[in-house]
């Protein structure tokens, strides 16, 4: 079996890393949230998207906006995020992003050679979303161990591509407990999981916004 950390990481089509292989989903536990908080809001909100989001796809898609989005049977780590924001809080992130870009272009990422906002595709991407999340002033230090997070925060991370460099990926912290820290919603290869894998790529980000 392959070791997940040395597995390709891909850039297709412009969006930012997000691929790999899944992983047991982790249902075992119940969640220990009041389900009233908006941080198990946006759980249950990522959670409903297990068994929905299928497959991992990277493909770029002319989005209609606002409230753009592909079709929910696919999708990327970022979609994950968006969707829960967007069915949690009627909070839509792709309109949030390209307004933000359009105040100051010069804060994002220019490695896609783009020279102005594309809002079929800056959301969901993961620097960009980064950079958006800072500026919100969601920014929060990276715990030095899995105690540190709490249900709600979203991660950012750079798995290994399989070609001497690192990918980007992102998502949700759960409220179900895992081995070391506590367990994730994303996707990253065959559609949205939760599972047990935030430590296992190096963390290069941690968020916590309007939870």
């Amino acid at each position: 079996m392959i070791d997940r950390r040395t597995l390709l990481f891909g850039m297709t089509a412009g969006l930012a890393g997000c691929h790999g292989a899944p992983q047991a989903s982790g249902t075992v536990d119940q969640p220990h949230l009041p389900a009233s908080t908006p941080a198990a809001k946006l759980i249950a909100a990522a959670r409903t998207q297990v068994g929905v989001t299928r497959r991992y796809d990277s493909a770029y898609t002319s989005l209609p906006f606002p409230g753009g989005d592909v079709p929910r049977e696919k999708g990327v780590c970022t979609d994950v995020v968006i969707r829960a924001y967007r069915d949690a809080f009627g909070i839509d992130i792709q309109a949030l992003v390209n307004a933000d870009m359009k105040r100051a272009f010069v804060a994002y990422p220019r490695k896609w050679g783009l020279s102005r906002p594309d809002p079929s595709i800056d959301h969901r991407r993961v620097p960009n979303l980064a950079v958006f999340l800072a500026r919100a002033g969601a920014r929060l230090p990276i715990p030095a161990d899995g105690k540190g997070w709490q249900p709600g925060d979203i991660f950012t991370s750079a798995p290994a591509n399989g070609i001497g460099g690192t990918g980007t990926h992102i998502g949700l912290v759960s409220d179900l407990p895992g081995a070391r820290a506590p367990m994730i919603l994303h996707n990253i290869g065959r559609g949205a999981r939760e599972e047990d894998a935030l430590l296992d790529w190096p963390i290069t980000g941690r968020f916590r916004w309007k939870v």
